[in-house]
């Protein structure tokens, strides 16, 4: 696969994750204590950030999209230039549908948590 597909496939998938976000599809969440948003979606971990005031341009923000059944993953990073303008679509995205969201510890003991565990 050549460069050129590659970037519009990196390109069709941050326009398909900001629909997704800007449709309340994939939610994302606030993590406590932390500069960076997270989702679950097709069996990947995805952690966007960092969530400096949108109005800094001069902090890259960065995509990881990591699979659950594997430790490799997938940076894209706003200082590319060919991804700047879809990526920065998603931060939008994002900090829209979370700006009024509480941070949360993903990893805190629940009810839920607790009742799975029996």
């Amino acid at each position: 696969m050549g460069q050129d597909q590659a970037t519009i496939e990196r390109q069709r998938l941050l326009a398909h994750l900001t629909s997704l976000t800007a449709d309340g599809n994939l939610r994302w969440e606030r993590q406590s204590n932390s500069a960076h948003r997270y989702a679950r979606w097709k069996n990947n971990l995805l952690i966007l950030g960092p969530t400096n005031p949108l109005d800094d341009h001069k902090v890259p923000r960065c995509l990881f999209i990591t699979p659950f059944s594997s430790p490799t993953g997938v940076e894209i990073t706003s200082e590319d230039v060919d991804m700047r303008a879809a990526l920065l679509s998603l931060v939008y995205a994002v900090e829209a549908a979370t700006v009024h969201q509480p941070p949360r510890d993903p990893f805190a003991l629940n009810e839920e948590a607790l009742s799975r565990a029996e």
